[in-house]
């Protein structure tokens, strides 16, 4: 098997990088189940804290190889792309990686690659960036989870018009719109991804991973369920070791040292 996926670790960081630039980083059902791997090595991994998500070569990815998937559907049930009990990077079918993404998008984002985007936490994008969500030109609809997260990500009229046109749009209407969070010059978005993951990497694991969930259960149950279960949460982390390593650090006016117990 090919390596399409490369990781590579540095300190709580795991870096997932598309890697099959020739096509376009075109995903296919061998680059799935590596991306699913890769997903699921950051959310079993006790050292890792944070994800990046980034791409090799001039796109980021022109979505889904659907050829390669369509003839690969009919083996789903006895070989699934996304291994059984691994996370699904798109969050629609499996589990959901319980620690941050932060995407770095250079060049075009088609498809299936913002879907990625939309499950992960924070999108880092180059000037040079270009979206489609061009399923409906292609007979099928956004089935990775766009047409639910969409309109949570930027409001239901600015999903419509850019889920119906199957437009291409540019890192401007996307920063404008809120799919993309950060806006940097060619070539610096890996970097500044990188900047925001280690941010996130020296919060309080268990506190980092608690608000992800709150904000899911909140998607997914509606917020007066996600606020009947924030007390419970909140109890549950004040008595943890990295509460008291918070509290500590506060009255010593320094910077806390945070190990995820």
């Amino acid at each position: 098997m090919s390596n399409k996926v490369i990781t590579e670790r540095r300190g709580h960081l795991l870096l997932i990088g598309l890697n099959r630039a020739d096509k376009l980083n075109a995903l296919d059902p061998e680059m799935i189940t590596q991306l699913s791997n890769a997903y699921t090595l950051l959310d079993r991994d006790r050292e890792l804290r944070c994800g990046v998500l980034w791409a090799d070569g001039r796109y980021f990815t022109s979505g889904l190889d659907l050829a390669k998937v369509i003839k690969a559907a009919p083996r789903e049930i006895l070989t699934p792309m996304i291994p059984r009990g691994g996370i699904d990077p798109w969050g629609t079918n499996g589990n959901v990686c319980r620690k941050p993404i932060v995407s770095a998008v250079e060049g075009p984002c088609y498809t299936a690659g913002i879907e990625l985007l939309l499950n992960a936490q924070i999108t880092v994008a180059s000037d040079n960036a270009r979206f489609t969500q061009a399923e409906i030109s292609r007979g099928v609809f956004p089935f990775g989870g766009g047409t639910v997260r969409w309109p949570l990500a930027v409001g239901t009229q600015n999903a419509y018009l850019h889920l119906l046109m199957a437009d291409e749009f540019d890192a401007d209407e996307a920063y404008r719109i809120g799919l993309v969070q950060k806006r940097v010059k060619p070539g610096e978005a890996l970097n500044a991804a990188i900047a925001i993951a280690e941010r996130i990497s020296q919060q309080a694991p268990l506190g980092v991973q608690a608000t992800l969930q709150s904000v899911r259960h909140m998607q997914t149950h509606g917020a007066q369920s996600a606020l009947s279960k924030l007390k419970m949460k909140f109890v549950r982390l004040l008595l943890s070791k990295d509460a008291r390593r918070g509290v500590e650090a506060f009255k010593a006016r320094r910077t806390a040292t945070f190990e995820g117990n």
